[in-house]
């Protein structure tokens, strides 16, 4: 796999991944578009590794003090997480149905529904939903407020991210939001969330590569690359993005992905005409 391929599907990966367009859109269409064969899963699995990196960097206080919290432990200082100490435990059990929707329609999510019909719908009808919860943005919901009731709607949220287009970050963001949270409180609860559902989802391609062979000789290098970079990225990306919502809308990237989902719709006619 050629360096430069790496180097851009990177930062498709860290820059898609936590802003609410969808990652999984963007690192289908790319080879796609540039006409690069598919990396395949050995690369894959490095920028899941890549993502969950990112997200135990820059919240490596917060994980220390909600893991300390979970089992007993007067630790951190952050008052928003003081208020919250049952965080640990709700995070679990919010990522449940991610886990059972997963196994349930892994094979489809691989398959039949990366297609770019299902991509660009999906992209267009979550922005929509999107705009709506943006619109009605007036909660005032901390991380000391989120509940039971917040963290399992935002968990059912999460499952409908195994569909291409829809965007981890994006349904889960929207979800926070028609629950009264701030838009920053939002995203900061979304990425904690996504941890489990990464790691078990990286931990279980991983297992399928052990189950191949291992590491081709000639995917470490871009592996171990392709993981730096888009977790370095990634943990920039998360601290720029959670800044900007404390004092600006959704709205660029709501239509952001009204245009993307019509020109992805587009070139799927275009290129089924051609043929």
């Amino acid at each position: 796999m050629p360096i430069y391929q790496v180097i851009v599907l990177a930062i498709i990966q860290a820059v898609t991944e936590f802003l609410p367009i969808s990652s999984s859109a963007h690192l289908e269409l790319a080879p796609w578009l540039f006409g690069w064969k598919d990396p395949g899963l050995t690369f894959d699995v490095a920028l899941h590794v890549g993502t969950l990196v990112a997200i135990l960097i820059y919240f490596f206080r917060d994980w220390v003090q909600i893991v300390g919290q979970g089992i007993g432990l007067k630790i951190g200082n952050d008052p928003e997480l003081k208020q919250n100490r049952g965080l640990l435990w709700l995070i679990a059990a919010a990522s449940i149905p991610i886990g059972v929707i997963g196994y349930l329609f892994n094979k489809q999510a691989e398959s039949t529904w990366r297609n770019p019909y299902v991509i660009g719908t999906m992209l267009i009808v979550v922005g929509i939903v999107m705009w709506i919860a943006d619109r009605r943005a007036t909660g005032k919901k901390t991380m000391g407020d989120v509940d039971w009731g917040d963290g399992m709607w935002t968990g059912i949220a999460q499952a409908l991210a195994v569909v291409p287009g829809t965007s981890r970050s994006g349904i889960t963001i929207t979800a926070g939001l028609f629950r009264g949270m701030t838009r920053e409180t939002a995203a900061r609860f979304s990425f904690l969330l996504s941890a489990p559902a990464i790691a078990a989802a990286a931990l279980k391609k991983f297992w399928d590569i052990h189950k191949s062979g291992g590491i081709a000789p000639d995917m470490k290098v871009p592996f171990i690359l392709g993981i730096a970079l888009s977790g370095i990225l990634g943990a920039v990306v998360i601290s720029v993005f959670l800044k900007y919502l404390r004092r600006n809308s959704l709205m660029p990237f709501v239509y952001y992905r009204i245009v993307f989902g019509i020109i992805v719709i587009a070139l799927a006619v275009f290129r089924v005409t051609a043929e």
